[in-house]
C-alpha cells in the first residue's frame, strides 16, 4: 500500500459533519414507529435456513469513572453486584433470542463491547462465556475480540476470557501525558498499558489493536508524537486513531471539555492527524481507512487487498455474509435487510426482559433502494474502488444509469484527487482514503445536502 500524503489544505475544505457508515442508513433514520411484530417476522424469515453465518455481540454497558471524552452507552457505578445481575439478563435474552435461531447456525464471530467488558470480575466473565457457549454453536476458528480497560484489569480477566474463546484485545489508551489523562478523567500511566499488552501475549492472544484519540485537551505535536512513540515500541497489530467526536447535544459530560482554551486548536488538531498517519505508517502499519492502520500481514490489510473488507456496527471485519444479533442494552442487530435496537436504559432493559420479551425499541427495514446505497458504500468504505459491471451484475441494475446523478457530482472531488475515474469504475484516489467519508456522503439519499447534520465532524 503506497503512503498517504496528507494535503492539510483539502483536509481543511471538506471536514464537515458525517456519518460513519457502520451501517447504511445510518442509526439516525431508525425509527420506534417500526412494530416489533415486523421486526419478529423478519428474525423468523432469517433463520429458515442455516446458510447464514452469526456474528454475536454483547453490550456491556458498565464503568466504575466517566471519561469525559466518552461517546458511548455507559452505566457508571461501584457495584458489581449490578453486572452479576446484568449477565443473568443476559442469559435469558440469549435464551429468548435462541428459540428464534435456526439451531445450525455457526457463531463466527463474538464481540463484546461497552462500556467496559472488564468491568466484570473473572468469575462472571466465567459465567457469561458458560451462557454463550450453552446457547450458541461457536465455529473452532471463531473470531472473538474484546474491549479492555487495563486499569481495572487483573491476568485472570484476561485468562477467563482466553477461556471463552477470545484471542484479539482492543485497548483504549488515547494519550499517555499525564497532564492530557487528568484532564479527560483517565489516569493510565504507560507502564500499565505495557504490563497488559505483556499478558495478553503471555497468554496467547493474537492480535492486539490500540485505540488513541487526537484533539483532546492539552494535546501538542510534540507530545502527541511522545505518545505514538511509546506505544510503537509495544508493537501492537493494529491501531484506531480516532479523531475526538465532540457530541455533547448527545453526551453531556462532554461540555467538561468545551474550555477552548485548553482544546488543540483546529490547525493543530489536523497536524496532530498528519503526524498520526505519517509517524505509523514509517512503523510498517498500512492505513486501512477512516481511522484503522494495520501491518501489511494482517488481515485486515489482506482483506482490503484482496476486496473483501466489510464493515459493520463491529467496524471494519474480514468475516463478510453474517449477520449480527446482539444483546445487551443499546445494542444493535444487523440482518441482511433489517436493523434493530435494544432499549437503551437499563431499568427499561430489565423490565422488558423480566417479563419475557425481547427488549426491542426501534429498527429501519431496508428498501431496494437502500440495499443498492449500502452495498455502493461498502464498496467504497471497505475496498475503496468501484467497478460499474461487477455492481451492475451484483445489484441487477444498471450502476451508471442507476446512480448517474450521484457520478455526474464527483467533478470536485476528482478535481481534487480524492476519486480517479478509470475505463468502467473508479477508485478512491490516496487523499481520498483519508476523506472516504466524503465520497460515501455523496451516495447517501438521506443526508441532507444544506442544514445542520447531527453528525460529528469527517475528520
Amino acid at each position: 500500500m503506497s503512503k498517504l500524503n496528507v494535503d492539510l489544505d483539502l483536509v481543511r475544505k471538506y471536514n464537515v459533519p458525517g456519518p460513519r457508515y457502520t451501517s447504511y442508513p445510518p442509526a439516525t433514520q431508525f425509527t420506534d414507529q417500526l412494530p416489533s411484530a415486523r421486526v419478529e417476522e423478519n428474525i423468523r424469515r432469517n433463520n429458515e435456513t442455516a446458510s447464514r453465518d452469526l456474528s454475536l455481540y454483547f453490550h456491556l454497558p458498565f464503568c466504575e469513572t466517566l471519561c469525559w471524552f466518552c461517546g458511548c452507552t455507559t452505566v457508571i457505578t461501584l457495584d458489581h453486584g449490578r453486572s452479576a445481575t446484568y449477565v443473568e439478563q443476559l442469559g435469558r435474552e440469549m435464551e429468548l433470542m435462541a428459540r428464534r435461531l435456526h439451531p445450525d447456525r455457526r457463531v463466527v464471530q463474538l464481540h463484546f463491547g461497552g462500556g467496559t467488558p472488564t468491568f466484570l470480575p473473572p468469575d462472571q466473565l466465567r459465567r457469561l462465556g458458560e451462557l454463550i457457549h450453552r446457547h450458541f454453536k461457536l465455529a473452532p476458528d471463531v473470531e472473538a475480540g474484546v474491549e479492555v480497560d487495563p486499569r481495572r484489569m487483573t491476568r485472570d480477566h484476561l485468562q477467563a476470557l482466553r477461556e471463552i474463546g477470545f484471542k484479539r484485545a482492543s485497548m483504549g489508551v488515547q494519550d499517555n501525558n499525564p497532564v492530557v489523562q487528568k484532564a479527560v478523567h483517565r489516569i493510565q500511566p504507560l507502564e500499565m498499558t505495557r504490563q497488559a499488552v505483556g499478558w495478553m501475549r503471555d497468554l496467547g492472544f493474537t492480535s492486539i489493536n490500540i485505540d488513541l484519540i487526537y484533539g483532546l485537551p492539552h494535546q501538542t505535536v510534540d507530545s502527541f508524537r511522545q505518545t505514538l512513540d511509546e506505544i510503537i515500541a509495544l508493537q501492537p497489530d493494529r491501531y484506531a486513531v480516532f479523531s475526538y467526536a465532540h457530541v455533547p447535544w448527545m453526551k453531556p459530560a462532554q461540555k467538561i471539555l468545551e474550555d477552548r482554551k485548553h482544546l488543540p486548536s483546529a490547525e493543530t488538531k489536523l497536524q496532530l492527524l498528519k503526524l498520526s498517519i505519517e509517524r505509523l505508517e514509517q512503523a510498517g502499519y498500512g492505513y486501512i481507512g477512516m481511522d484503522h492502520f494495520a501491518r501489511a500481514d494482517d488481515e485486515l490489510a489482506v482483506a482490503q487487498r484482496e476486496g473483501t473488507l466489510q464493515r459493520n456496527f463491529q467496524g471494519y471485519s474480514t468475516r463478510g455474509g453474517t449477520d449480527i444479533y446482539a444483546f445487551g442494552m443499546s445494542s444493535i442487530s444487523q440482518t441482511e435487510d433489517t436493523y434493530w435496537q435494544n432499549l437503551k436504559e437499563l431499568p427499561a432493559y430489565e423490565q422488558r426482559i423480566g417479563e419475557g420479551l425481547l427488549p426491542y425499541a426501534r429498527g429501519y427495514v431496508l428498501n431496494d433502494d437502500d440495499r443498492i446505497r449500502r452495498e455502493t458504500i461498502m464498496q467504497l468504505m471497505c475496498n475503496l474502488r468501484l467497478e460499474y459491471a461487477g455492481m451492475s451484475s451484483r445489484l441487477g441494475i444498471d450502476f451508471e444509469e442507476y446512480f448517474a446523478a450521484e457520478l455526474d457530482s464527483l467533478g470536485d472531488l476528482e478535481a481534487d484527487g480524492l476519486v480517479e475515474r478509470t475505463p468502467g469504475g473508479l477508485v478512491v484516489g490516496e487523499i481520498g482514503r483519508l476523506l472516504v467519508r466524503i465520497i460515501a456522503m455523496r451516495f447517501d439519499a438521506y443526508l441532507p445536502r444544506q442544514g445542520v447534520r447531527r453528525h460529528a465532524m469527517t475528520i
